[in-house]
């Protein structure tokens, strides 16, 4: 499914809407018009409050987080949303942890609706480290409509990369 690498693992009559969209070139309109803001979260600093005030409405028990930044290295193909990172060492006596999430750089200029889906996507890893039910439950326990807007958020990164390909 290379015309469409964001969205592999959809069902075929979903992409064949996408591609609808794109033929009649309505898809960029279409996510303007569902997503016309862009957040103003734009430094690392910013990033890590917000999503530490996230984490400390759902997840308040859970560890801490040592870092979250902007990675600009990170293709969005394969990290499609973030990376959630643990790191572990010794220190005299005592295991120590650190825990940082990484969102790629491109979602400086998402809608506000992409970063929060991101920010709980990665935040849902310190609890669950595989993409199962429980992880997709706890996702739609932070964010009710999460799904949507992981599907719009590839339309959207699909978006970008056709307008980059112009």
């Amino acid at each position: 499914m290379t015309d469409l690498p964001y969205l592999t693992g959809y069902p075929p009559a979903t992409l064949d809407q996408v591609r609808k969209l794109i033929a009649e070139q309505r898809l960029s309109a279409h996510l303007a018009k569902k997503y016309p803001a862009r957040h103003e979260i734009q430094s690392d600093s910013a990033l890590q409050t917000y999503v530490g005030d996230l984490k400390s409405e759902y997840l308040r028990s859970a560890p801490p987080l040592h870092r979250v930044c902007y990675e600009g290295g990170m293709e969005a193909v394969r990290n499609a949303l973030g990376v959630h990172v643990r790191s572990s060492r010794v220190q005299g006596g005592k295991l120590k942890m650190k825990r940082e999430i990484r969102i790629a750089a491109v979602f400086r200029e998402a809608p506000p609706e992409f970063l929060e889906m991101i920010a709980v996507h990665e935040l849902a890893h310190i609890r669950e480290q595989d993409h199962d039910k429980a992880f997709y439950r706890l996702c739609e326990h932070m964010l009710s409509d999460y799904h949507q807007r992981e599907f719009d958020a590839r339309l959207w990164l699909t978006a970008r990369r056709l307008e980059a390909a112009k």
